[in-house]
């Protein structure tokens, strides 16, 4: 997995919601820049957990659609004669 980055309008939406956070929950005023530098950090530090909980929720759904999928095939079997007529 190579580095997390996002856009600059992703960066501006997230950089906003760390500023709001700190004031609603901490009551702190923080800038620009140490909101970029928080959304570095944890992108940096702790992405990948985000990044690798999303790969195995993604991949549960695809196995369960995939077992809707292949019982619905089964249920499309035509019955066959294994033998010779009774």
């Amino acid at each position: 997995m190579g580095k997390i980055e996002f856009s600059k309008k992703e960066k501006e939406i997230m950089t906003q919601k760390v500023k709001k956070y700190f004031q609603d929950e901490l009551n702190e005023n923080i800038g620009n820049f140490d909101a970029e530098f928080l959304i570095d950090f944890f992108a940096e530090e702790m992405g990948g957990f985000f990044y690798n909980r999303g790969l195995y929720d993604a991949e549960t759904m695809i196995a369960e659609k995939v077992s809707e999928i292949s019982d619905q095939l089964l249920q499309l079997e035509k019955p066959v004669s294994m033998g010779g007529k009774p």
